[in-house]
């Protein structure tokens, strides 16, 4: 792509990203806490002081308050306008890596779920039914629409569909593996049930060979954390700590570079004669 025509389309992509970050740090503090994701507006959650339009906008508007309530001086916590900015950033990322494509459109729907399930894992350590079933659906839509388009007829959709509910399918089936064999292993239990349900999600949206890449990924990088975290003493043996961050790591790496991961795999391994 050329640089001087992806720069503004990159602009306005970054801007679309900040926007929708802006309303996972709704979807974020409401979501576990049973409020309405609509109602009331954004507003200081000390004060409840409503906030003004501009400062509202996106990283800009924590910007122009100094990361301050304007009305009750209140800090404002720096993690909003990160979030925002975190997903301007990957919106840039996926259509970099995929152009204006219908990957684009979904991928950038998947990563934001990812994201919007990690925070609130890594807050309340639970992963939320609304988020990951509301997920696998959109994920098999994804599919059948992907299928769709690719084949121009409903065999090719259903193909498409199948291979997001054998992914949804072996995924939850994976994880509940993993945690009876780590539950019997460490005498405790070794997963929450959304875990399952993350992977299932993730299946639907890659299918099971990008869903096991994001699987193994996910559980190399989060024992390679963990164990660090144990060695310096930030973490208890014992402690449990969320593992929904690592798994949807793994999914946005198999999403964007997935079939070039396997691909390289399969020639070092098993090279062609």
């Amino acid at each position: 792509m050329d640089f001087l025509l992806a720069l503004p389309a990159a602009m306005v992509v970054f801007l679309l990203g900040a926007a929708i970050g802006s309303f996972l740090n709704v979807v974020v503090y409401r979501l576990p806490a049973g409020l309405s994701l609509l109602w009331p507006p954004s507003r200081c959650p000390q004060c409840l002081h409503p906030l003004k339009k501009r400062e509202n906008v996106p990283v800009l508007g924590w910007l122009w308050l100094k990361g301050r309530c304007s009305h009750c001086r209140s800090p404002i916590p720096i993690r909003y306008p990160l979030v925002e900015a975190a997903t301007g950033l990957l919106f840039v990322l996926v259509f970099l890596v995929c152009g204006w494509s219908s990957l684009t459109w979904g991928y950038w729907l998947l990563l934001s779920e990812l994201l919007a399930l990690s925070l609130i894992d890594a807050d309340t350590m639970t992963l939320p039914n609304e988020l990951t079933q509301s997920g696998l659906v959109a994920g098999l839509v994804f599919q059948g629409v992907l299928g769709w388009q690719t084949g121009g007829e409903p065999s090719a959709a259903i193909a498409f569909l199948m291979k997001g509910i054998v992914g949804a399918v072996l995924g939850i089936w994976l994880l509940d593996i993993i945690s009876l064999v780590g539950s019997i292993a460490l005498g405790q239990t070794a997963m929450g049930a959304g875990d399952g349900k993350l992977m299932a999600l993730i299946g639907a949206w890659l299918g099971w060979k990008l869903m096991l890449l994001a699987g193994f990924l996910g559980c190399a990088m989060g024992a390679f954390a963990g164990g660090g975290a144990i060695a310096l003493g930030w973490l208890h043996r014992r402690q449990p700590m969320p593992f929904g961050p690592f798994l949807a790591l793994g999914a946005a790496i198999a999403a964007l570079w997935g079939d070039a991961i396997i691909s390289l795999y399969l020639q070092l391994f098993f090279p062609v004669a």
